[in-house]
């Protein structure tokens, strides 16, 4: 059984979710027809209430069952996989006796639309309570009255904003916003439940301007308003999901089950195929980042207080962990805390919570925290020379078992790990930047290690909740190595005559987050040029990026290079003004890096052509509706590969 049920004193029922074969509780066939059953038997004795929680630690309910999804074998399975939650959730919506969802961590797709079919919904105050209705990811809908009863309980502005992006809020933003009737210290909980589910308060609904939105004729301009941005977003429509939310929200109610045409078509959707495999690739990186028996880290000491050093410590401290940062004095170290205390409010948006994670993060320009650091990271400047003298010093200082792991792009471990005394510790963790924004961490195994210190580096990046990629010590491991080619070959299209602009709006229109040229200017010209002459199999640099090095324009760190930088902003030219990029661009750029990435998964730095897949998506944002760079057929082009 996935579901227990009982009943107290007072005549309240608790339903408590414990699925069976899972560390979370999804919501499959079996659970589903599990509550509808329960649902029967309360029928026929109805209780004072009905509170439904989660006995699981991760959190509430993590939504439906994926493998169901990608085992739909036509459109009228699909059709009955949806028709079962909307039904269901209907049911449980119009119950007489008042319900309840308890919710505590996350609380996502069918399991939120499982709570706002609930009378009322209380959500534990912790940090990691997180709601969501993350279907569009997954380039589906959320079928089961999410597209209903969101919109009439926080207004169409809100709610369409959690259904177009799949962006979690927390439990302060859910109060906030209607969503939850309150947030409630965990040990208060229950008692809270039972107070609110005897109450007889009136449910919760939307009011004044946001209750507007969601009726003619506001609801007309909202949707026009929001077609508008996901266009601009979006304009090949690689992504229909969106579009199709705002339909069935707009003209059917939020009911799927009303346009079957338009569910089938995004039922069986390439995108919807491939981002679920994309899903499924996160979900095998995150393996990677299990404990399985590896000590936990609590404390990280990182050395050089520069953009990535201090950024990485700034993160480290955000998830928990005490940091120790270290510089050659304090006005080094000065920016970095600046940073790290925007971040930390930006995240956290408690106060409190905020000034705690910065309480973790210890200035320690002596270097003390080493010998108490369970981790210590050096990211100084990319040069053997300076790295090696580093270890000389950390080494000595380092307790029993701690890892001495280094940030470098490209260095090999085997050069950097020459003269230590232990270098089977020596493992590299390369962030990207920013390290705030970017999901990979690329973790290095060094030539001396038997494969424990890579194991403790992978369980050390999923504890603070980034996706680690196992690679080998290859020159630019796979993510560099990649990429290399593809700017370089956008670079050439410039020597050719091709605007910049142009050819980053072509790219941009094939799927991906940056154009190649603007991510040259963000990495640094002269960075660029340093891995073009390691990774570049002999070939000369392209002419446009020597001309810039030698002058000094490397890009947004000097406010100029390919672009004029502003405010940490490209300068480009207006819509209609950048020219033309060649047909078949994206074609030609994508397939170096795709060479490339071949390459990479023969010589083994990465274990197999998914994995490859898996980092070049979540470490370069390469078009996830292809389904990575190595799956599928090649890349599709833009049908209008211009600016104007």
């Amino acid at each position: 059984m996935n579901w227990q049920l009982r009943h107290d004193a007072d005549g309240l029922a608790w339903l408590t979710l414990d699925c069976a074969d899972g560390a979370v509780n999804t919501l499959s066939a079996p659970v589903m027809h599990e509550l509808s059953a329960t649902l029967d038997a309360l029928d026929a004795q109805p209780p004072r209430g009905l509170v439904i929680r989660s006995a699981k630690k991760a959190g509430f309910i993590a939504g439906a069952d994926i493998d169901e999804f990608a085992a739909l074998n036509g459109p009228e399975a699909a059709r009955e996989l949806i028709a079962r939650g909307w039904n269901l959730f209907e049911r449980l919506a119009s119950v007489r006796y008042p319900t309840l969802a308890l919710i505590h961590g996350h609380c996502l797709g069918g399991g939120l639309e499982l709570a706002l079919a609930c009378r009322y919904r209380l959500v534990a105050d912790e940090p990691d309570t997180a709601l969501a209705l993350p279907e569009v990811m997954l380039g589906i809908v959320p079928g089961w009255g999410g597209m209903l009863r969101l919109p009439a309980l926080i207004g169409a502005p809100a709610a369409l904003d959690m259904m177009l992006t799949g962006r979690r809020i927390d439990a302060r933003r859910a109060a906030a916003l209607g969503l939850a009737d309150a947030r409630v210290p965990t040990r208060l909980l229950d008692a809270a439940a039972r107070h609110q589910v005897l109450s007889n308060q009136k449910p919760r609904r939307a009011r004044g301007i946001p209750a507007l939105m969601n009726r003619p004729p506001f609801k007309g301009l909202v949707a026009r308003q929001a077609r508008k941005r996901i266009a601009e977003k979006d304009p090949q429509g690689h992504y229909p999901a969106p579009g199709a939310i705002l339909d069935l929200w707009e003209h059917h109610d939020g009911n799927a089950l009303l346009a079957p045409a338009r569910l089938d078509a995004i039922l069986s959707s390439d995108t919807a195929r491939n981002l679920v495999r994309v899903f499924r690739l996160q979900e095998r990186l995150k393996a990677h980042g299990k404990a399985d028996g590896t000590p936990a880290v609590a404390h990280v000491h990182v050395v050089g207080a520069g953009t990535m050093g201090g950024d990485i410590a700034a993160w480290c401290a955000l998830r928990g962990l005490t940091v120790t940062l270290q510089d050659q004095d304090l006005s080094r170290i000065a920016p970095a805390l600046g940073r790290a205390g925007k971040l930390h409010a930006r995240k956290l948006k408690d106060r409190r919570a905020a000034r705690a994670a910065f309480d973790r993060l210890i200035p320690d320009p002596e270097g003390h925290g080493i010998a108490r650091a369970d981790v210590v990271i050096e990211a100084i400047v990319e040069q053997v020379d300076a790295k090696r003298a580093l270890y000389r010093q950390i080494e000595p200082r380092l307790k029993p078992g701690a890892l001495l792991a280094t940030n470098t792009s490209s260095l090999p471990l085997r050069e950097l790990g020459a003269e230590l005394a232990q270098p089977q510790r020596l493992v590299g963790i390369h962030f990207f930047n920013p390290v705030a924004r970017m999901p990979l961490v690329e973790v290095v195994r060094g030539p001396a290690d038997d494969g424990s210190a890579q194991a403790r580096a992978c369980a050390f990046v999923g504890a603070i909740g980034k996706l680690p990629l196992p690679v080998q010590d290859a020159p630019g491991f796979l993510v560099n190595a990649v990429l290399a080619p593809y700017m370089l070959e956008a670079m050439r299209c410039v020597d050719e005559g091709m605007a910049p602009a142009a050819i980053d709006a072509a790219m941009t229109a094939f799927g991906m987050p940056m154009g190649p040229i603007e991510l040259a200017d963000t990495v640094g010209l002269d960075i660029a040029l340093a891995a073009g002459r390691q990774l570049a199999d002999g070939a000369e640099p392209p002419r446009c990026l020597l001309q810039h090095v030698e002058r000094g324009e490397l890009g947004s760190k000097t406010g100029k290079g390919f672009y004029t930088w502003r405010d940490g902003k490209a300068v480009k030219p207006a819509r209609g003004e950048a020219g033309r990029a060649a047909p078949g661009l994206a074609q030609r750029l994508t397939a170096p890096l795709i060479a490339r990435a071949r390459r990479q998964v023969a010589a083994g730095v990465v274990a197999d052509a998914d994995l490859a897949d898996a980092g070049v998506i979540f470490g370069t944002g390469y078009a996830p509706y292809t389904g990575g760079p190595l799956h599928g057929s090649r890349p599709q082009e833009p049908t209008a590969p211009t600016t104007e």
